[in-house]
């Protein structure tokens, strides 16, 4: 079920950098924003000029793959999407608007000051932060303004196919708000196509590799993506080695879109 007040802000560290451009942070299926702050720990340490925010989904649901038994203790436990079929049904309307309810709270109730400048999400986190930019940009074509300005998003292990936020986007090529993703299969042409600057960091030992890659290859134009590969599996980075290629790639994609950092 939805829990429509359940969203807040996590901050990374006390005494943060309250004017530094901000970065919206959304969580996997099955965990919380404070996991996925807990999870993202390394990447926090090398990105000290971004304030990182972490969003909660809305939608309550069980631990999602390899949460137990480390983060057993912080659940209850959340989710953005449906992905599996015992997921309660709910239509598009509704679940945009809780969607965009707990999105807008966290970004409301966090303390900064500076810009929203971009996302960063991991597996079901990545897929909403890939859509949420593709929305954006849709809205830019088709009337001119939209609500966000995030320059770039990053993307951890982000499985096809984008999640369409608007009547514009509305495409076989694309699941809606309400509808599993999983599973999801279409072969023909795809006109909606991202071009505003992503990062795809894809670990090279994930079972889903497959679906990241066909993200990458079938949603994002090629001119706007940086591709970073990793000797893992299907968790955030941690070790230094594997998370400074990303951080720096997230200075320059963001240094390039005229962020001040």
């Amino acid at each position: 079920m939805a829990s429509a007040a359940s969203s807040r802000g996590q901050t990374p560290t006390p005494g943060s950098n309250l004017n530094a451009p901000r970065i919206l942070c959304l969580h996997g299926g099955g965990v919380t924003g404070e996991v996925f702050r807990m999870q993202a720990r390394s990447l926090i340490k090398y990105l000290p000029d971004f304030r990182l925010v972490f969003a909660d989904g809305p939608f309550y649901c069980g631990a999602g793959p390899g949460i137990v038994p480390v983060y057993q203790d912080h659940g209850p436990f959340r989710r953005w999407l449906r992905w599996l079929p015992e997921h309660p049904e709910i239509d598009d309307e509704s679940a945009r608007e809780e969607v965009l309810y707990n999105i807008n709270t966290a970004k409301q109730e966090d303390e900064g000051t500076g810009p929203w400048v971009g996302l960063i999400g991991f597996s079901q986190g990545a897929k909403l932060s890939a859509s949420l930019l593709y929305d954006q940009q849709i809205r830019l074509e088709k009337e001119g303004k939209a609500e966000t300005d995030y320059k770039f998003a990053v993307l951890l292990a982000g499985r096809h196919p984008l999640v369409s936020f608007c009547e514009y986007s509305r495409h076989p090529a694309l699941v809606t708000e309400g509808q599993i993703s999983e599973g999801h299969k279409y072969e023909g042409e795809n006109p909606h196509v991202l071009s505003i600057p992503t990062i795809h960091v894809h670990g090279l030992g994930d079972n889903g590799l497959h679906l990241h890659r066909k993200m990458l290859r079938e949603y994002h134009d090629p001119k706007s993506t940086t591709l970073i590969e990793w000797d893992g599996i299907h968790r955030v980075p941690i070790k230094k080695t594997d998370v400074e290629p990303i951080t720096q790639a997230i200075y320059n994609v963001a240094r390039r879109q005229g962020v001040d950092v």
